[in-house]
């Protein structure tokens, strides 16, 4: 069974950073796009960033220029640096991958969700 663990999330003051990992394990033959989506209460899940299984970046307009989406295809993991951080970025970050795996085929996972606090 594949699955997304995130790791990194926690409470940091406003303008502070943290740093998002999200691993995938289990029998896996390859991911395509991996991404990060967050969602804050009362609000709909929303896309913060994509990265390709090529590097190809993607970001909304409301993180770009402060957050940096990478990856490790050796690791199967995908990071989210968060730098200058807003009280509007606090929310549960749910890492996103499409993945590859034996009888399933393609397969669309994601994490159980990472808390993200941003308050002084």
């Amino acid at each position: 069974q594949v699955q997304l663990v995130e790791s990194g999330g926690g409470l940091v003051q406003p303008g502070g950073s943290l740093r998002l990992s999200c691993a995938a394990s289990g029998s896996i033959f390859s991911i395509y796009d991996m991404g990060w989506h967050r969602q804050a209460p009362g609000k709909q899940r929303e896309l913060g960033a994509t990265i390709t299984s090529r590097g190809s970046t993607n970001y909304a307009d409301s993180v770009k220029g402060r957050f940096t989406i990478t990856r490790d295809n050796a690791r199967n993991t995908v990071y989210l640096q968060m730098n200058s951080l807003k009280p509007e970025d606090a929310a549960v970050y749910y890492c996103n991958a499409e993945i590859i795996a034996p009888i399933t085929g393609v397969t669309n996972v994601w994490g159980q969700g990472t808390q993200v606090t941003v308050s002084s």
